[in-house]
């Protein structure tokens, strides 16, 4: 195993890839031990170990081995062998072409709708005056879809992904991994076990990111920065799940005013309140199944963009192709000036979308994203827009209806069907791309607790979440009521992305200079012409806010303060925590018992702290009249990782020595882990990984104690020299491995599966001591379980003090109250019956 790893490591290459191996040395204090493995702090009966408030001591090290890990950005995680596939195989054909069609029910769907509307709104704007202008605003619209939707999304945005998921939070995740600016003071040493990771030799991008890093931690004020740019785009995103059906359904039903003579504002209106009615109340089936459904119908469409494109291309004017030029941009600026500016909040709409196809990278490799959309659906997209560009040359009057215009008079109603199909599963798109952004700020601290519902079983990003559905509707059929012109709505839909489209612009630079670590040319040419081209195009949509289109603007403010009130007060509250921990000393003086009576059984007592023994024990102390014979503090942590395995889901430490029976165990979960437990399941898991932590302890400590026996000086005994490899086996490096360290592993595993653990023989009195010691305490955690498992849950509320701020007062006292009061309890996840919990609470002024 040692030369293994040494090979490894000198192999002499100057990037060292993170699915390499490698030994490293590890602080014993600061570190929390993985699933079992010997923590420093167990020491021996009687000598208090060290807590987590002393960790920053002086520490002790020991070597261990991490295992292989995965970095987004050498490889994708469904590409790597033994990573968490989510059970995709492209093994045959026919399963590729099922994926396909997934893909372009889930992933392109918004993007798709887009030629429903879009020239209907950029000539509502800037009236066509001759064909020199339906040039202009055709290359306006290429060029836009050339450089958002391809260029920056499809070919370096979703490279940016988190393991395969997308979103902002997946960016945000991707900062906080490599720089610590989240502001919830949680993070352990452990976690960047679990976390990604690359080495790369001295160069200056790799300087230039370690300042900027250092920069960022620094900065109290660019963390809040950065998580508000988080919010922002978040919110924006919401909002997008509002406007989206809205905008797609509408425009598609408008299309009844070309085929039916009489049809009115008004029908239009009720058929689409109909249609969004249904739509909401089938989005809680699977996205693999609507998909799958739709996936063919969707085919269909984009097919249908290209022959309807082709057809008028040939029947009506080639010349169009001469948009190609960029030329003709400026011409119509030139020609229509302030009216061309009005228009491109028009002309963004045929790049939304964009950002959904990032939030929605959920199952999905980026190269079958990748792939699909450059030779299907962008290939589809510009012969539909060339085409109505083509009919347009000679039909001026038909700008508001330029789609359905344009399609044959044969092929109107089955294009109509198949318009309105492809309308509601772009709404189902961007409403599943709000459910995942919902679910990942949720699990990072930054949206309150709702129910989430998994709707497939075999694959783990398919959501769905009753209350925030419920509540997109009636926000959706507000905004369709209120506003029924496709054109304030665009205006609204315009708001919504660009909003989204400059906050991923940023923290994708973020990425570039302190993960990527790019030549800073590359970087200053990505941010100066994307953000600058989307600062121009939110200038002109903010020109029209007053048409109706500011109601979206406010339900995104909306939105953030409610992600920022709730973040704000889970800081406070953490921070208070923290603060009011137990002392260690008064512990020690109340002894084994804990000054009360120790009855039978597990008591899980829940609480935030990852660190440290939380304020609320002693109040259970003092408010119960017995406590458990063994008591465990559960900490549920969210860590900015996708998935956390199995094998690495619990750490364990001693909180006091052993005859106290209290360990700490923070369960760790990614932000899209699916936690279906129950509380029978958690229970089995949690107590084979606290036996097996503790015959690790036990095992490390014996050789710890061999070790020491052979080494002549102190400089020597102050260094632990133990080797614990991926595998779970522990080695010393001081003493050779002889038979007998075999004989004792071998002794403790089968002492694992029996009632009755026999003892190896051996002449040590020190060994005896040891597996007697181990089987005792393994009895003792047995006859403790067969005491049953209670849920001990404190229930901490912050109120501000009376010398607070009016402001703080409001926010806490009110705003924070309420969305606490309202929200999902993090118990509900496990179905533990009533009587089984107690429920204690306590209050902090902050």
């Amino acid at each position: 195993m040692a030369e293994e790893g040494s090979e490894k490591e000198n192999g002499g290459s100057a990037s060292m890839d993170s699915m390499e191996s490698r030994w490293v040395y590890e602080d014993v204090w600061e570190s929390e031990i993985d699933d079992g493995l010997a923590d420093g702090g167990a020491t021996e009966e009687g000598n208090f170990p060290r807590m987590d408030s002393d960790d920053e001591d002086t520490a002790e090290q020991k070597l261990i081995r991490t295992g292989p890990h995965i970095d987004s950005f050498d490889v994708e995680v469904l590409e790597v062998p033994g990573a968490q596939r989510n059970d995709i195989e492209d093994v045959t054909m026919g399963r590729r072409l099922i994926l396909a069609f997934q893909t372009l029910g889930v992933v392109f769907g918004d993007v798709g709708t887009s030629p429903l509307y879009t020239f209907s709104v950029m000539f509502s704007k800037a009236p066509v005056s001759g064909n020199e202008d339906i040039l202009g605003a055709l290359s306006l619209v290429l060029y836009t879809l050339i450089l958002f939707p391809l260029i920056k999304y499809v070919l370096i945005v979703l490279w940016a992904n988190d393991n395969g998921e997308g979103g902002t939070f997946a960016l945000y995740s991707l900062i906080c991994r490599h720089a610590k600016v989240s502001l919830l003071p949680n993070r352990l040493p452990s976690d960047t076990r679990i976390f990604s990771f690359r080495l790369k030799v001295p160069s200056p991008e790799l300087e230039r990111s370690l300042k900027l890093m250092e920069r960022l931690e620094a900065s109290l004020f660019l963390k809040k920065l950065i998580l508000m740019l988080v919010l922002a785009a978040t919110s924006m995103v919401i909002a997008g799940g509002v406007v989206t059906p809205a905008m797609s359904v509408i425009s598609a039903v408008d299309g009844l005013k070309i085929g039916v003579s009489g049809i009115k504002q008004d029908h239009v209106v009720m058929i689409s309140v109909a249609f969004l009615i249904i739509l909401f109340s089938v989005q809680k089936y699977g996205t693999s199944k609507v998909g799958l459904i739709v996936g063919p119908a969707l085919f269909i469409w984009f097919c249908s963009l290209g022959g309807i494109g082709i057809y008028n291309l040939l029947k009506y004017d080639t010349m169009v192709l001469r948009a190609f030029n960029p030329v003709h941009i400026y011409y119509f600026f030139k020609r229509n000036s302030t009216k061309a500016w009005y228009s491109l909040g028009g002309c963004l709409l045929c790049a939304t979308g964009s950002e959904a196809m990032f939030a929605d990278l959920c199952y999905f490799s980026v190269r079958s994203v990748q792939l699909t959309f450059m030779f299907l659906v962008l290939p589809c997209l510009l012969l539909g827009y060339l085409g109505q560009a083509a009919y347009l040359m000679e039909n001026h009057a038909d700008t508001t209806q330029a789609f359905f215009s344009s399609i044959p008079s044969g092929a109107f109603w089955p294009i109509f069907l198949i318009a309105n199909v492809a309308a509601l599963i772009a709404s189902r798109t961007m409403t599943t791309a709000t459910f995942s952004c919902i679910k990942q700020s949720t699990a990072l601290g930054c949206f309150p607790r709702l129910k989430i519902i998994h709707t497939s079983r075999k694959f783990m990003g398919q959501i769905y979440i009753p209350v925030m559905n419920w509540f997109l509707l009636v926000l959706t059929l507000i905004l369709v009521c209120t506003i029924s012109s496709i054109y304030e709505i665009g205006n609204a839909y315009g708001i919504a992305e660009l909003g989204v489209m400059m906050m991923t612009t940023i923290l994708v630079t973020l990425v570039m200079l302190l993960i990527w670590q790019l030549n800073i040319l590359m970087v200053l040419s990505f941010v100066i012409i994307f953000l600058g081209l989307e600062l121009t195009f939110f200038s002109s949509v903010l020109s029209s806010v007053g048409d109706g289109s500011w109601i979206i603007l406010v339900f995104g403010i909306v939105i953030f303060l409610i992600m920022y009130i709730w973040n704000y007060g889970n800081n406070i509250k953490y921070e208070t925590e923290v603060k009011r921990r137990m002392s260690m000393d008064l512990m020690r003086k109340l002894g084994p018992n804990l000054g009360t009576v120790r009855a039978p059984g597990i008591g899980l007592l829940y609480n935030e702290l990852a660190k440290g023994v939380p304020a609320i024990f002693g109040h259970f102390l003092t408010t119960l009249p017995a406590v458990h014979s063994m008591i465990i503090f559960v900490c549920i942590k969210y860590v900015p990782v996708p998935v956390v395995v199995q094998s690495e889901r619990f750490l364990f430490r001693r909180v006091c020595p052993k005859s106290y029976h209290i360990f700490r165990c923070v369960a760790r979960y990614g932000y899209k882990d699916v936690r279906k437990e129950n509380h029978q399941t958690f229970e089995q898991l949690l107590i084979e990984s606290l036996e097996k932590f503790i015959r690790r302890e036990a095992q490390e400590k014996s050789l710890e104690s061999d070790s020491d026996e052979d080494l002549d000086s102190e400089e020597e005994n102050s260094f632990s020299r133990v080797l614990i490899a991926p595998n779970g086996s522990v080695y010393s490096l001081s003493v050779p491995l002889l038979a007998e360290f075999e004989d004792m592993t071998k002794s403790i595993s089968e002492a694992s599966t029996s009632e009755e653990v026999k003892a190896e023989p051996s002449t040590d009195p020190s060994f005896l001591d040891a597996e007697q010691s181990l089987d005792k305490e393994l009895y003792f955690i047995r006859k403790a379980k067969e005491g049953g498992v209670v849920y001990l849950l404190g229930h901490g509320d912050i109120r501000a003090r009376k010398d607070s701020w009016f402001i703080k007062k409001l926010v806490i006292n009110y705003f924070y109250a309420f969305l606490r009061k309202n929200c999902r309890r993090e118990i509900s996840n496990l179905s533990v019956p009533h009587s089984n919990l107690i429920q204690v609470g306590m209050q902090y002024m902050v």
